[in-house]
């Protein structure tokens, strides 16, 4: 089955374009940010409140995404301030969205005395829908592609199928949603869906990088592969120590 993109823009108001890569993830981060709000009091964080934090998180984690992207491209931005800012045409990077954004979280959840680690568990689960969602906009863009291939689920950019990597994350993160979705029901210690979201998002992302052709890079290595593999890592240690504590404190 081939996959190919149609007509990028959405629709026009006046001589400015709306493109669907906007559109999707702004859907994205709505159905992510509504079902955060249905769930949030049983983690113990009213409606009020998460909206506080998400109104600071989400402006702080779009300068993520877009900062990260261009550090890593800065041979191609460098001096062009009005390429920087261009945001319509994608070049985000959703590590440097994580990072900014849950910063700003931690610090706003830590000025309202909110648990951190409840308010983790409770997004995750909503962050890997939005990133499910959100990669189609890589789609309607013709980017974040792998190789050619002749794989019989491809995307067709100019008569050659490549690996359509977007799909391949896509699926893996509304798996994570459902998967994360339940663990947050059943956790057994706080901050256990974030770090399955860690260790699993991450564990995806270095093996599908192998494909990926348009990858950030840190000297002689993807960034994306580097980044994963230290954050599995991470992710392991922090849910082994937050599991032996739990059981500790619970004697």
């Amino acid at each position: 089955m081939q996959l190919v993109a149609p007509d990028p823009i959405a629709f026009s108001i006046g001589s400015f374009d709306i493109r669907w890569y906007g559109v999707i993830i702004a859907l994205g981060t709505l159905l992510a940010v509504l079902i955060a709000y249905k769930r949030s009091e049983k983690f113990g964080i009213s409606g009020d409140d998460l909206l506080d934090i998400f109104l600071i998180v989400l402006p702080v984690a779009i300068v993520g995404l877009r900062v990260y992207y261009v550090i890593f491209n800065w041979d191609e931005y460098a001096g062009d301030i009005g390429a920087m800012l261009d945001i319509r045409s994608g070049g985000l990077a959703i590590h440097g969205g994580l990072i900014f954004g849950m910063l700003a979280g931690w610090l706003v959840c830590r000025h309202k005395h909110i648990s951190i680690l409840n308010a983790l568990d409770l997004s995750v689960p909503c962050i890997a829908l939005g990133q499910a969602i959100g990669r189609w906009g890589n789609f309607f863009n013709e980017e974040a592609h792998g190789g050619a291939t002749d794989f019989p689920i491809a995307v067709l950019i100019d008569g050659v199928s490549y690996h359509a990597t977007f799909l391949y994350e896509s699926l893996w993160c509304f798996m994570l949603f459902f998967l994360l979705s339940a663990v947050g029901k059943h956790r057994h210690f706080r901050g256990q869906a974030f770090c399955l979201y860690v260790i699993l998002y991450s564990v995806e992302r270095f093996f599908v990088e192998f494909l990926r052709t348009d990858s950030l890079m840190i000297g002689p290595f993807k960034q994306a592969m580097v980044f994963s593999f230290c954050a599995v890592l991470a992710g392991i240690a922090f849910y082994v120590f937050l599991s032996r504590r739990e059981r500790r404190d619970s004697l």
